[in-house]
């Protein structure tokens, strides 16, 4: 019969049950700052698509929207979080 108690797995920090990924791999967190220089480094990228043989400007305006807002969305997540490590 299978037993009822979890097993618990030591990893110096806190102890958790072996199902858990950081148990396995040792990290299971995110990379904020990598998706906020990704963005900015695309939203760059789309302002100098801009830049081209458009005969209307429609896409000029999507492209401008779009790599805008990826820029505002990197700023934003670079800005320090009060207590961020209190969570």
């Amino acid at each position: 019969m299978a037993s009822t108690e979890v097993e618990q797995i030591d990893t110096g920090w806190v102890r958790e049950d072996p199902d858990a990924p950081s148990a396995r791999f040792g990290w299971s967190g995110t990379a904020p700052r990598t998706y906020a220089v990704s963005a900015f480094v695309v939203g760059i990228i789309l302002f100098c698509m801009i830049v081209g043989n458009h005969v209307g400007h429609v896409e000029d305006i999507w492209l401008g929207v779009i790599g805008g807002v990826l820029i505002l969305y990197a700023g934003y997540k670079m800005i320090p979080r009060k207590n961020a490590w209190k969570r």
